[in-house]
């Protein structure tokens, strides 16, 4: 299992707090101590509490590389499934 900081887009700068988990074919987006976002199998999983703060969903946005709008999208035509990550 490796855990790395997200870094800013603007300043290349480790965001505290922000993290990729990434262990085998799983990578995870988690935020403080909270699961955003898990990528297995080619299956994206976010968190049933989107919308998120402004800043996690900023950072969920990096993470997948997509417009909270896309992000909106894909979850309600499905491709994006929406699951409680935080047991």
């Amino acid at each position: 299992m490796k855990v790395t900081n997200m870094t800013s887009n603007r300043s290349n700068r480790e965001v505290p707090n922000q993290f990729i988990i990434t262990d085998g074919n799983t990578e995870v987006f988690q935020s403080y101590k909270t699961t955003v976002i898990k990528i297995e199998n080619g299956k994206t999983y976010i968190d049933n509490g989107y919308p998120f703060s402004k800043t996690t969903s900023k950072y969920a946005s990096a993470f997948l590389d997509e417009s909270s709008k896309d992000i909106k999208r894909k979850i309600k035509s499905g491709e994006y499934i929406t699951a409680e990550l935080n047991k």
